[in-house]
């Protein structure tokens, strides 16, 4: 199939699609026209693709991980990898929960607020671990 054609059976974009061949995720073929022509089996590695893109993995991760999943090679390196990789999410999504709860806080505080008629109080903002200090994530204090 044409690089069109996997474009829209997997939703992908053909700038995306010659991304991936670039960062060598992805392989095609040559017609004698010079015009890219794909397997089959290219829909489902564009899809892998793109759920590992959506898990947070950088192109260099992805591309050590392909032959795994098509070759089914694992070594002891790839899968302490892919568990950093699995950490680094974990701890990321235990901050955006720390995020949500303390937004949650506020949203609680202002609808009491409004419902009463009080003015708003700004809340002293504190230290919070997370990020490196300097990065601009200003951390608020939930008492």
């Amino acid at each position: 199939m044409r690089i069109g054609e996997l474009a829209t059976r997997t939703s992908v974009s053909v700038r995306a699609l010659r991304y991936y061949e670039e960062q060598n995720l992805l392989a095609s073929e040559r017609s004698p026209s010079g015009q890219r022509q794909y397997p089959d089996s290219a829909v489902d590695r564009v899809q892998l693709i793109q759920q590992l893109y959506a898990a947070g993995l950088p192109s260099k991760s992805i591309a050590d991980l392909l032959p795994c999943v098509v070759n089914g090679e694992a070594t002891p390196e790839l899968i302490d990898r892919l568990s950093a990789e699995r950490d680094r999410i974990d701890s990321r999504i235990g901050d955006l929960v720390g995020a949500r709860d303390r937004l949650g806080t506020v949203i609680a505080a202002a609808t009491a607020n409004w419902r009463t008629g009080r003015r708003c109080r700004p809340t002293p903002v504190i230290s919070m671990p997370g990020p490196a200090a300097g990065d601009g994530d200003a951390r608020q204090s939930t008492d």
